[in-house]
């Protein structure tokens, strides 16, 4: 079996400039992708895919492999993961290269660790799954959501306005780091979360979304805590 890890990281980045190897704790956020992925002893290729020299350079500095840079048609802001998957796997394939297995990792997911990647990658076999989605629980229940209707507020299902929260069904929510995937079930079914997806499921200081500033100095103060324990 032969796998891959698939790092995502373009040029582009609108709302944090430069986001994915602005410093993160003292080193490039990209690193810490590629430091789980290397760690985790279970790729036979750990890459990234970018159109962006610097990062390439970056990447190469801590140990990934940038062998092609990604075309125009999946490094503009309307480019979805599956598409630089796919155009990964054609291009080594064309280098006589096929794969088994792909982890793709964002890279402003400083949160991961090689730990959680073989546990992922080794659901992946023994669950036969299509794929391995990291997931945590909803801190609140979303049954007991409200909307706004009118300039007012109203529950969205108020068949459950009384309920206890301990009596209601748990909802998770992807947390953005990474995918597990057979790439066979991948190259038929062409999405992330498949027929036959299994969940990880990870606790709340394991994950931080890092859309805006704000998200980056959480992230940063959460990464500290969890390594000074």
């Amino acid at each position: 079996m032969k796998s891959i890890a698939i790092i995502t990281a373009r040029g582009g980045s609108k709302r944090i400039p430069r986001k994915n190897i602005k410093e993160f704790c003292g080193k490039p956020i990209l690193a810490y992708s590629i430091e789980a992925a290397i760690r985790s002893g279970v790729f036979d290729t750990v890459m990234v895919s970018t159109d962006d020299r610097e990062i390439a350079d970056i990447a190469e500095k801590y140990g990934a492999q940038v062998p092609f840079f990604r075309s125009e048609a999946t490094s503009n802001d309307y480019a979805v993961t599956s598409q630089v998957i796919e155009e990964v796997l054609e291009e080594y394939r064309k280098r006589g290269k096929v794969f088994d297995e792909v982890c793709c990792i964002y890279p402003t997911a400083p949160f991961i660790t090689g730990e959680r990647l073989r546990e992922a990658m080794k659901l992946l076999e023994d669950r036969d799954a299509d794929s391995v989605l990291p997931v945590v629980r909803f801190s609140f229940p979303p049954q007991r959501g409200v909307i706004v209707e009118d300039g007012y507020l109203k529950f969205k299902w108020p068949e459950y306005r009384t309920a206890r929260s301990q009596d209601l069904e748990p909802f998770y929510h992807d947390v953005g780091q990474f995918y597990c995937l057979n790439a066979k079930s991948f190259s038929n079914q062409r999405v992330l979360v498949m027929k036959k997806t299994v969940p990880l499921i990870l606790s709340e200081m394991e994950i931080q979304d890092i859309d805006t500033e704000e998200d980056w100095k959480m992230a940063e103060v959460k990464f500290r805590l969890l390594h000074e324990k």
